[in-house]
């Protein structure tokens, strides 16, 4: 089945991103469903966004789901095909989705699709070692980064027992770990590269919140790589993976305790933090203080 403007909805997870996803909306052809899953449960923002667009469906989640909870339910509350899941601090180039839809039409078999980044010197996918391709043409990869994806809802949905996000995850991984499994299943991720988009990177949340988002991302990513190792490896493989990080956290946070850095004490407190966490098996619990 080809993909069309028709059995393709696109999926976006908020939280105070009033500063960017209107940049990303307006990227998107007005004919496409777009269903938008605020995490910061603002009902002025449903307002002002379902009048503005008429494409648009926000859904208030009632609590910070993080990413890989709040893409399922988006996934939950679409009933097309295909799903392009998207932060809202990205955008599409011209002819994005022209050349998702025509490629599509050239590939048999899929379960993931993504646009390529338009900035080369950081690629938004991760090949398997030597792979060789043609870039002017579809290319299989190992997995492709969470910020621009597009799921084959069909095909996935009559998997048995599949699950898309882990929702344990709340934030960093959670794409890692889906493709990892579609990948393990032998189903196959492409990139699509004249399909392009721009990523502003880690622009997603008002700047006026960076602290906290700092502190966030820090904690976060380290309790999202000790579980995405321990899930997949085992606990053993997982420390010795994280033990240079453990190792470099704690140093960097006595450094900057002696020399009065709140800031970066702070970073690496988070950083200890979260992988204390993960190691004891507890919850990704820490949410920002907005």
């Amino acid at each position: 089945m080809s993909i069309t403007r028709q059995n393709l909805s696109v999926i976006i997870v908020s939280y105070r991103s009033d500063h960017v996803i209107k940049n990303c909306i307006d990227s998107i052809d007005s004919e496409i469903e777009i269903v938008v899953i605020d995490n910061s449960n603002n009902f002025e923002f449903k307002k002002k966004i379902e009048s503005e667009y008429k494409n648009v469906k926000c859904i208030l989640s009632k609590k910070n789901l993080g990413m890989g909870a709040g893409n399922n339910l988006g996934i939950k509350n679409v009933n097309k095909d295909f799903a392009l899941i998207l932060n809202p601090d990205v955008a599409l180039e011209n002819n994005c989705l022209d050349e998702i839809i025509t490629a599509s039409k050239q590939i048999e078999n899929f379960a993931i699709i993504a646009p390529i980044s338009s900035k080369n010197e950081y690629p938004n996918y991760i090949l398997e070692k030597d792979d060789n391709f043609d870039p002017a043409k579809p290319f299989k990869v190992k997995s492709v980064d969470g910020y621009a994806m597009l799921l084959n809802l069909k095909k996935l949905k009559e998997i048995d027992n599949f699950k898309f996000f882990d929702e344990n995850f709340f934030l960093y991984l959670e794409n890692e770990d889906l493709c990892k499994r579609i990948i393990e299943i032998n189903e196959n991720i492409y990139i699509f590269p004249k399909s392009k988009i721009h990523h502003q990177g880690g622009k997603a949340v008002d700047p006026k919140y960076k602290n906290e988002i700092e502190y966030l991302r820090n904690w976060h990513w380290m309790w999202s790589k000790f579980y995405f190792n321990k899930k997949h490896y085992g606990y053993s493989i997982a420390l010795f993976k994280v033990f240079k990080n453990l190792i470099s956290a704690k140093i960097k946070f006595i450094y900057y305790l002696i020399t009065l850095n709140t800031f970066k004490r702070r970073i690496y407190e988070m950083r200890l933090l979260g992988l204390l966490s993960s190691m004891r098996g507890k919850n990704s619990y820490y949410r920002p203080k907005l």
